[in-house]
């Protein structure tokens, strides 16, 4: 594995794995999960084209604020 965390924000639960042959699994509480081709967001699930670990954080923190979920606190 060449990632594992969890961090609490506000009461929900980010969690992130990344490993070296390609597979991952990002998960912000029960609102978006995304894991190896699939992605789910508020329950419903599509398929996920992984073309690099950059567009996989930028589709999930844009998924994550689609789904009213907050990663860092705004002034």
């Amino acid at each position: 594995m060449a990632l594992h965390e969890k961090v609490l924000l506000g009461g929900t639960l980010l969690e992130i794995e990344l490993y070296d042959d390609r597979r991952y699994r990002l998960r912000y509480g029960d609102l978006v999960e995304y894991e190896d081709g699939r992605r789910r967001l508020r329950g419903r699930a599509s398929r996920y084209e992984f073309r690099s670990v950059e567009q996989l954080r930028y589709d999930f923190e844009r998924d994550i604020e689609a789904a009213g979920g907050r990663l860092a606190a705004h002034a």
